[in-house]
């Protein structure tokens, strides 16, 4: 009975991780919506006890973002700044508004 238990719980976890590894942000798309799709995901995951490190979490968000968010990447990485996924995804969202900023009209 346990061994059912065990492969139906993997079921669900793979499940429930699959759009974290396949979910891409479409250029232009807004950073909040995403950002508030990747939290709920990341939330169910570990309401399933699906734990990954934070670590992981974060390059797996980093990731899935377009290229124009490449230089807030690289820089996110190269000061090894350390924030929760809230603050991640504040950041990213104030560094969409930079680059609407100043974008020629």
């Amino acid at each position: 009975m346990n061994q059912i238990y065990a492969v139906l719980n993997r079921h669900i976890k793979y499940f429930a991780i699959k759009p974290v590894f396949s979910t891409k942000m479409i250029e232009g798309s807004s950073v909040q919506e995403y950002g508030v799709k990747m939290l709920s995901i990341v939330e169910k995951l570990k309401d399933l006890k699906a734990l990954l490190a934070k670590e992981m979490y974060i390059d797996m968000i980093l990731q899935s973002f377009p290229p124009s968010f490449d230089s807030f990447i690289v820089n996110y990485n190269m000061n090894g700044l350390d924030n929760d996924l809230h603050e991640l995804i504040n950041m990213l969202v104030q560094y969409e508004a930079a680059i609407e900023k100043s974008a020629p009209s």
